[in-house]
């Protein structure tokens, strides 16, 4: 009657036809998920070819600062300049 041949290809046709309606959107997520899987592939090869810039994390940053002479206390005051406390800190 039928070989195993025929009855796989009448199982393939009824799974299809009865399959219509959700085989669209397994198809369109299977293709975002083969976009994302080269996209994410793709950004690790870039990333290992890329050599260490300094916007790169791990290395250091350098910040050019600006040298300020030490303050002199107000005339009769006891406290020494590096007793007053920061500016917008109370002292306690």
């Amino acid at each position: 009657m039928f070989g195993l041949s025929e009855l796989a290809v009448v199982l393939v046709v009824i799974i299809a036809v009865l399959a219509a309606k959700r085989l669209p959107d397994l198809v369109r997520s299977a293709g975002k998920s083969a976009r994302i899987l080269k996209a994410e592939a793709r950004a690790m090869k870039d990333q290992d070819r890329v050599p260490e810039t300094p916007e790169t994390p791990g290395t250091p940053r350098i910040v050019q600062g600006e040298t300020l002479p030490p303050s002199t206390p107000a005339s009769g005051s006891a406290e020494r300049a590096g007793d007053t406390p920061p500016e917008g800190r109370p002292a306690r």
